[in-house]
């Protein structure tokens, strides 16, 4: 069952982010979202490029992994990256260290978007039984593009979610409470507590303007990460009405979709994803067999 479910979480990131990415920036457009053609975005090309470093290197190596992500970047540069990270690898590519780079980026403060988030899936499985490697790893990938507190935190909340799902067993029913008091418990930060405080007061809520006014659907990890998380939490038993409720809800829906993804794949096992999504997702075969090596390994350290 682990190794279905480290498949799982990966194909179900790479869907999430498919599907996501017919509707970026929409409104409820499921007949869009049904339009599906399986291609990806930036996110699982990142996503990708975490799993490969952690399998070259059986752990974290935050030189290798940078350098995989510029290496992936300029062979496919169209993959929809935000301007930050191409900036940061040019940094890294004339001699910046790979943990000073980011620094630079919006003034010197950091990027606090999430794509430190969108791409951790590979690092909540792998570290999945331990915490406190899990937080360094999560803290260390992110500080490669993003160097802000709330784009760190928001991969870890995004990490420990997958992580959480990964230690789970459906059918059984998930205790929400639960799960969400063990996120905000991990968190060191108060925006997220927050947002979790109310993801759980809004999980009966129909009104998606609400969910979105007060959870968000923004670029910004704060107001997207704790959004997948809760959209997962609303239909745990089904990976279809999660992620479409995910990209429903609108705005940066590729990444919110891929996060969603990622949970519930890591929850359900790859077999809970819809075969006519998996048949059409681009690459398929080469992230099931990244998620087999990474299961591999981890199953002999």
């Amino acid at each position: 069952m682990l190794r279905s479910k480290f498949i799982g979480c990966l194909v179900g990131s790479a869907v999430g982010d498919a599907l996501g990415r017919s509707s970026e920036g929409l409104w409820f457009s499921e007949a869009k979202i049904e339009r599906f053609s399986g291609r990806w975005t930036d996110d699982t090309h990142m996503m990708i490029g975490v799993a490969e470093s952690l399998i070259a290197t059986e752990g974290f190596d935050g030189s290798h992994m940078a350098q995989t992500f510029i290496k992936n970047y300029e062979r496919e540069p169209w993959r929809g990256y935000a301007s930050g990270p191409p900036r940061v690898f040019r940094w890294i590519k004339s001699g910046m260290a790979w943990n000073e780079a980011s620094k630079r980026l919006f003034g010197g403060s950091g990027s606090y978007g999430n794509g430190a988030a969108m791409r951790v899936a590979p690092v909540g499985l792998f570290y999945h039984d331990d915490l406190e490697q899990l937080r360094a790893v999560v803290y260390g990938q992110s500080q490669i593009t993003h160097s802000h507190e709330l784009g760190k935190e928001g991969a870890l909340l995004q990490a420990y979610a997958v992580a959480l799902a990964t230690n789970a067993n459906p059918p059984f029913e998930l205790d929400s409470s639960a799960f969400l008091k063990k996120l905000k418990g991990f968190t060191r930060n108060e925006v997220y507590k927050q947002k979790l405080e109310r993801a759980w007061e809004l999980l009966g809520e129909t009104n998606r303007l609400r969910v979105v006014r007060e959870l968000g659907n923004g670029v910004e990890a704060h107001n997207s990460v704790p959004t997948a998380i809760y959209s997962f939490l609303r239909n745990p038993n089904s990976f279809e009405a999660c992620v479409l409720y995910a990209i429903s809800l609108g705005g940066d829906t590729d990444t919110i979709g891929a996060m969603t993804g990622a949970i519930s794949g890591a929850y359900h096992g790859v077999e809970a994803i819809p075969e006519r999504w998996k048949s059409k997702l681009e690459g398929r075969e080469y992230i099931e067999k990244l998620a087999g090596k990474l299961w591999g390994i981890k199953s002999r350290l």
